[in-house]
C-alpha cells in the first residue's frame, strides 16, 4: 500500500507544484484580462465617451450573472457534481468567449454597425431589476459600453467558476501538506497579472503613437486562449492522478441541495464570507481606478518624445527588472541556505529599487501602480508558511485589515497633499501602494485555507462558491458605487463635460477621489471589527483557524 502511494503525482513535490504552476497561470491570464481596462479609464472617455458611471456600471457588469442570476451558486453545483478538471476546462471556455465578445464592443468594427444601433435604443429599461435599481444597463449608457458588459458578464461567470475550481484544485492536491503555501504562491503568481496589465494594457493602447483601445483587449483575449491551453493540460494531468489513487470525480454521496443548510447554518462560515466580502470590495474595485486615481493626484510630466523613457523599449524593460523583483523574491522563500536566501532578497530589493525609479522616470501613473503586487508575491509565500505550521490566521486577517484602512486613508487624505511635489508625491504613493498589495496577500494565506475547516471536504466547492458569491455582490456594487460617487462629488466635471467646456482629455486626469477613497476605509473599518469577532468565535468554539495547517 505504501509502494503505491510513493508512486502517485500528489506525492511528488514537483508534481504537485506542477499541477499548482498551471493553475496559478491560468489565473494569471484571467487577472490580467480582468482588469485590462483599468489602467486606460482615460482612454476610455476620450476615445469612446464612456463617463465614470459608464465606466463602474461596465466594470460592475462582471460578476452580475454571478449574483443576480445565481450563477457562481450553480457553479458550485457542477464543481461537486463534474469534479475539478471539467469544470476547469469549461471555465475556460465561458471566459475566452466573453473575452472575444468584449474585444469585438471596443473595437472600431462596432462602431457604426447595426449592433451598435440596436445596442443604443435597447436594454435602456431592463423590468424588475431597474425598479429595484441593479440594471446592469442605463438610459444614455454607451452602446460599446453595453455591449462590452454582455461579454464581460459571461467572462466573469468563467472567471469566478475558475476561482473556486482552483481553490478546489488546490485542496485536492495539496491537504495534509503546504496548503497555505500553495494557495498563496498561486495568489502571488496570479496577482502579477495586475502589474502585467497596468504595463501594457496601456503599451499597446499607445502602441506606434496611434491610440487603439482595441489592441489592449486584443491582448487579453490572446491570453485568455493560453489560460484555456493550461487547463486542458491540468485535465489530463489530474485525471492521471485520480487514475493512480483510485479516486472518482463524481463521489458516490451525490451533493444535494440540503447540504448547502449545514453551509449556512455555521457562524465561522458567515464571519469568513462577511470577512471576504468586505476586504475584496475595498481592493478588487480600487484597482479598476487606481490609476486614474493617480493620474488625477500626482503631478506627472511626460518625458521628451524622443527620449528613452518615452520609447516602447522602456516598458519590455521595466517587466524584465518586475520579473526579477517576482521570481527572486519569490524563490528567496524556499532556499535553506541563508546565504542564497539573503543573495535573492538583495537582487529582489534592488531590482524593485529599480523598477521605482524606472517608473519615476517615465512619470506614468499605470507603471508606478504596477507595485501593487510586488511586496505580495515576496511575502505571500512566507505568510503561507507560516499559517502552515504556526497558524494564526484570524490574527492576519486583523492585520490586513488595519493595512488597508491606513492606505486608503493616505490615498484620501496625504496623497493630494504632495499635489505639486512629484518627487514628494510619487514616493507616498510607492510605499503606499506596496503596503496595500502586501495586506491584500493576508487574505488568501490565511482566509481561503480556513474553508476546509470548516465545512465537510463533499461540499468544499459548494462553500467556496457561496462566498465567492457573497464576494461578487460586492465587486459589483462597489466599483458601479464609485463611479457614481465620482461624478455626483465631481459636478464641474461632470457639467463641464455636458456644457463642453471642458475636454474629455482635461476631464479625465481631474476627479477628485477623496469621497470614493473614504468609503473604501470604511469597509476597512468593517472587516477589522468581524476580524475581531471572528477571533472570539475562534476561540469559543474551537473552530481551529489559530491553529497550524500542518500538524
Amino acid at each position: 500500500m505504501s509502494q503505491t502511494i510513493q508512486k502517485t503525482l500528489r506525492d511528488s513535490a514537483a508534481m504537485r507544484w506542477t499541477a499548482l504552476l498551471l493553475l496559478a497561470l491560468a489565473m494569471f491570464c484571467s487577472y490580467i484580462f480582468m482588469d485590462i481596462l483599468s489602467p486606460i479609464k482615460d482612454l476610455m472617455l476620450s476615445e469612446r465617451g464612456w463617463d465614470s458611471t459608464a465606466f463602474g456600471t461596465m466594470q460592475g457588469s462582471e460578476v452580475f450573472l454571478n449574483v443576480f442570476v445565481f450563477f457562481l451558486i450553480f457553479a458550485g453545483i457542477i464543481l461537486d457534481k463534474m469534479g475539478v478538471r471539467f469544470t476547469a476546462v469549461l471555465s475556460g471556455a465561458v471566459m475566452l468567449i466573453g473575452a472575444i465578445i468584449k474585444w469585438y464592443a471596443v473595437s472600431e468594427s462596432f462602431m457604426g454597425s447595426g449592433l451598435e444601433t440596436w445596442f443604443t435604443n435597447n436594454l435602456n429599461y431592463i423590468p424588475i431589476f431597474d425598479e429595484l435599481g441593479v440594471s446592469p444597463f442605463y438610459e444614455g449608457m454607451p452602446a460599446s459600453a453595453k455591449f462590452a458588459a454582455c461579454g464581460f458578464m459571461i467572462f466573469g461567470c468563467g472567471c469566478e467558476m475558475a476561482g473556486i475550481t482552483v481553490s478546489r484544485g488546490i485542496v485536492k492536491w495539496f491537504k495534509g501538506r503546504e496548503m497555505a503555501l500553495a494557495m498563496g504562491s498561486e495568489m502571488a503568481l496570479a496577482r502579477l497579472g495586475v502589474a502585467t496589465c497596468m504595463i501594457f494594457s496601456p503599451f499597446f493602447a499607445k502602441l506606434g503613437g496611434n491610440i487603439s483601445v482595441t489592441r489592449s483587449v486584443a491582448f487579453g483575449v490572446v491570453l485568455m486562449c493560453i489560460a484555456l491551453m493550461m487547463f486542458v493540460v491540468y485535465f489530463f494531468m489530474d485525471k492521471k492522478l485520480d487514475g493512480q489513487t483510485g479516486e472518482a470525480e463524481e463521489k458516490d454521496d451525490p451533493f444535494k441541495v440540503s447540504d448547502l443548510g449545514k453551509i449556512l447554518t455555521d457562524s465561522g462560515f458567515w464571519l469568513v464570507a462577511l470577512l471576504c466580502v468586505l476586504y475584496y470590495s475595498a481592493i478588487f474595485p480600487f484597482q479598476k481606478y487606481a490609476v486614474n486615481m493617480l493620474q488625477c493626484n500626482l503631478t506627472l510630466t511626460e518625458p521628451a518624445s524622443d527620449s528613452f523613457w518615452a520609447s516602447s523599449s522602456v516598458t519590455i524593460v521595466q517587466y524584465v527588472i518586475m520579473l526579477i523583483v517576482a521570481a527572486a523574491g519569490f524563490a528567496s522563500n524556499f532556499q535553506k541556505k541563508a546565504s542564497a536566501k539573503h543573495t535573492l532578497l538583495c537582487i529582489s530589493i534592488l531590482a524593485l529599487i529599480t523598477y521605482c525609479y524606472m517608473g519615476y522616470m517615465r512619470q506614468s501613473a499605470e507603471s508606478i501602480f504596477a507595485v501593487f503586487p510586488l511586496l505580495a508575491v515576496l511575502i505571500t509565500p512566507i505568510l503561507g508558511s507560516y499559517v502552515d505550521h504556526k497558524g494564526k490566521a484570524a490574527s492576519m486577517l486583523v492585520l490586513g485589515s488595519l493595512l488597508l484602512i491606513a492606505c486608503h486613508l493616505t490615498f484620501a487624505f496625504v496623497l493630494p497633499a504632495f499635489r505639486g511635489n512629484t518627487i514628494g508625491g510619487i514616493i507616498i504613493a510607492y510605499i503606499t501602494i506596496l503596503v496595500l498589495g502586501a495586506s491584500f496577500s493576508l487574505v488568501p494565506a490565511s482566509l481561503w485555507p480556513s474553508v476546509p475547516k470548516l465545512v465537510e471536504p463533499k461540499i468544499i466547492g459548494s462553500a467556496y462558491a457561496l462566498i465567492f458569491w457573497i464576494q461578487n455582490i460586492g465587486l459589483w456594487l462597489f466599483p458601479l458605487l464609485i463611479g457614481k460617487v465620482l461624478d455626483k462629488t465631481n459636478p464641474d466635471i461632470v457639467n463641464g463635460l455636458a456644457n463642453h467646456t471642458i475636454t474629455a482629455e482635461q476631464a479625465a486626469v481631474s476627479y477628485d477621489y477623496t469621497w470614493p477613497l473614504v468609503m473604501l476605509a470604511c469597509l476597512g473599518v468593517a472587516a477589522l471589527i468581524l476580524g475581531l469577532v471572528l477571533k472570539v468565535v475562534d476561540k469559543k468554539k474551537g473552530l481551529g483557524l489559530e491553529e497550524p495547517n500542518i500538524k
